[in-house]
């Protein structure tokens, strides 16, 4: 597919000579008188490079500059003019532009400008695609359910998600605290700069300082090279801190300096570099019982606690999980070699049954396993892990009336074994290897029932001495 020029200039007759070289080269162009007529057009075509006079009449090269970089930030544009210098090249570059031409010019150097500013726009038009992939996977659609708890947790989601406040998000393990955080991220303004995740329980704490904050070459013994830490490279952007509950007394001091000054000290540094990143932290943990046990830093929880976000358990939205088992089926079957593959209305009965303590990542573990184990193509009931079905309780016998006065069970146990082994005896014509069979015991222990019993056997027949 051919690109699409836009020539800028009052001169018609510049404009036709640089729109004839520029189809020569495979390229479609459309041309404009000035800056005026420049912003209709791309109102109504698809633009790919903007090639501007710098002086022209009702609106000249340096306003259409300032217009596009404001309202299509993702074009380039290359300024062509008779009146160049060095100072104005600069100035422009500095202003937006993507390059600078000076009339008159070679057409070497022009296809080499054009092509440079076209592999640009490719670049920022499937960066911009990325992104919105992104956000498509990892924004406020990725939390999945209908429920009215879950239509609590969008709606907070949402408002929290257009100022840059630091969330505290709290719930039991398992409750999606990583995919909320990134919702979050992505349903706000920061969605093209950087998300970072740490988990704090996962990080030793002689290397959290250094993950969080970086390192200068030689800090300490392993520090070949300088390196960022997660703040510096989460600048503009959000850093999760999960599982906050259980960063350590001495870096808690450290991260509550972050967010009063705004100032990463690299360990090993004395150099401060400012950032600027929003906080999201989780805790499955009860940090206001945590703080006054002195566990947890008063000042830092409420650093921290601007806004709360309090995640519900999976058994408190039951109605989502049907959604959420069939999301989990449509994400892992096609790499499971299951594309397609859904649910019988007898195993939603026993997932919506179940009480998940291990909230919407034990479902998930769930439907993967139920995904391995059906050969089908619905999920049924037997696919399903043991754990998810009700524990089976044994019936009562019936109720059996003892006589008031009490009986020998002795007598009549012994009484009700003869007449078993009798009967055994009987059907097998006195061959006691058959009958130990039908009653299955061994034979040896036959021999000795029927000793203890007084039974006397003769071919084909038996009966008690």
């Amino acid at each position: 597919m051919s690109s699409t020029i836009l020539v800028v200039d009052d001169e018609a007759r510049f404009r036709e000579i640089l729109a004839l070289a520029l189809q020569r080269a495979g390229h479609r162009v459309v041309a404009a008188e000035d800056g005026r007529a420049a912003l209709a057009l791309l109102e109504s075509e698809r633009i790919d490079v903007v090639m501007t006079d710098l002086r022209m009449p009702q609106m000249d090269g340096r306003s259409l500059l300032a217009t596009l970089k404001q309202r299509w930030p993702d074009i380039p544009v290359v300024v062509v003019t008779a009146y160049a210098s060095l100072k104005d090249a600069v100035s422009l570059i500095k202003e937006g532009a993507f390059d600078y031409v000076s009339k008159p010019f070679e057409m070497e150097e022009l296809q080499r400008v054009i092509h440079n500013a076209l592999a640009l726009h490719r670049a920022l038009d499937e960066n911009t695609r990325l992104k919105g992939e992104l956000g498509a996977r990892y924004g406020l659609e990725r939390l999945i359910g209908s429920s009215p708890a879950h239509r609590r947790l969008v709606e907070a989601v949402r408002d929290v998600a257009q100022n840059r406040a630091n969330v505290l998000l709290t719930g039991e393990s398992g409750t999606g605290k990583e995919v909320v955080a990134r919702a979050i991220h992505y349903a706000g303004p920061r969605r093209n700069r950087a998300f970072i995740a740490v988990n704090c329980a996962a990080i030793p704490e002689t290397l959290l300082e250094s993950e969080l904050f970086g390192h200068v070459k030689g800090a300490f013994t392993g520090a070949a090279m300088a390196r960022d830490g997660h703040f510096t490279r989460a600048d503009g952007g959000t850093l999760f801190l999960d599982e906050i509950g259980d960063m350590p007394l001495a870096m808690q001091a450290k991260i509550l300096r972050v967010l009063e000054d705004r100032v990463v000290t690299p360990v090993g540094g004395q150099r401060e570099t400012a950032v600027d990143v929003r906080i999201v932290a989780a805790s499955n943990r009860d940090l206001p019982a945590m703080m006054a046990a002195n566990q947890f830093r008063e000042d830092l929880f409420y650093r921290l606690n601007v806004v709360q976000i309090a995640l519900p358990p999976l058994r408190e939205r039951r109605d989502d999980i049907a959604q959420l088992a069939a999301h989990f089926a449509r994400l892992l079957g096609p790499e499971m070699g299951r594309p397609g593959a859904g649910f019988s209305s007898e195993a939603l009965a026993r997932l919506h049954e179940y009480n998940w303590p291990g909230n919407v990542r034990e479902l998930r573990n769930c439907v993967e396993r139920a995904l391995i184990a059906s050969r089908g193509p619905r999920i049924d009931v037997g696919d399903l892990p043991p754990y998810v079905l009700p524990a089976v309780v044994p019936r009562a016998a019936a109720p059996v009336e003892l006589p008031e006065a009490g009986f020998d069970l002795e007598r009549t146990l012994d009484e009700l074994e003869r007449r078993y082994i009798l009967g055994a005896l009987e059907r097998s014509n006195g061959v006691q290897v058959r009958a130990a069979e039908l009653l299955g015991i061994k034979e040896r222990s036959l021999w000795h029932r029927i000793k203890k019993l007084g039974i006397r056997i003769t071919r084909g027949a038996s009966e008690p001495e």
